[in-house]
């Protein structure tokens, strides 16, 4: 029973950091609010499903100790860092580029329409899943509680189970904030404004990209 006892105290300690950590601004939530407004709730949440997955690379690499040789081999961060910076550059430029709604007109009257709200599935999956892989934060995040709030003689078993839930978890929180960010009246409130909010988050994540390589 003390052995239970133990583990769960690990558990509940994970999953507390886990909440302040995953509700923080950062990346993934930029990539999912932008996602939410700009291409609506299925794509959201195929995004969140991109980002729950990409946590398993870090859990996967740590339970290994990969993520031990990457935090004492400085180059190979610093290299994941410019790699992460480079790639939140280069879709942060592409909602900078946002442009208007182009309207043509039918026998109803006007109709507005924008080829730039085609994201298949697949892309906003891909696009969650780099987006939270490529992380370094993450992967410090990651490095810290496993290597501080879990005790060494922890089984193998019960730490895959920790990784386990904080993917489970981070694609819930996702999941439910794509929910309600695609709800209409949010999505009908930015209205045809919308490419303005495009170009906002574009801008956080060229912010975003500059403070990991300045960090």
């Amino acid at each position: 029973m003390e052995v239970v006892g133990l583990y769960w105290l690990e558990f509940l300690t994970i999953a507390a950091v886990h909440l302040l950590a995953v509700a923080s601004p950062g990346p993934d939530f930029a990539i999912v609010l932008r996602h939410s407004i700009r291409h609506g709730r299925r794509a959201a949440m195929y995004t969140s499903i991109g980002i729950g997955v990409g946590i398993l690379i870090h859990v996967v690499y740590s339970l290994l100790g990969i993520g031990l040789v990457i935090k004492t081999t400085p180059w190979l961060f610093s290299a994941l860092t410019y790699v992460a910076a480079a790639y939140l550059l280069f879709i942060g430029w592409q909602a900078l580029r946002s442009a208007p709604p182009a309207r043509s007109t039918t026998e109803e009257g006007p109709v507005t329409h924008d080829s730039v709200d085609k994201l298949t599935d697949r892309k906003a999956f891909l696009v969650g899943l780099v987006t939270n892989g490529l992380n370094p934060k993450a992967t410090l995040f990651f490095l810290s509680v496993f290597a501080v709030a879990v005790s060494p003689e922890t089984p193998f078993v019960v730490k895959s189970a920790y990784g386990v839930y904080l993917a489970f978890a981070t694609g819930v929180w996702f999941c439910t904030l794509s929910w309600f960010l695609s709800a209409q009246r949010v999505r009908s409130f930015i209205g045809k404004k919308g490419y303005w909010f495009d170009r906002v988050m574009g801008a956080v994540l060229v912010a975003l990209a500059v403070k990991l390589v300045i960090t």
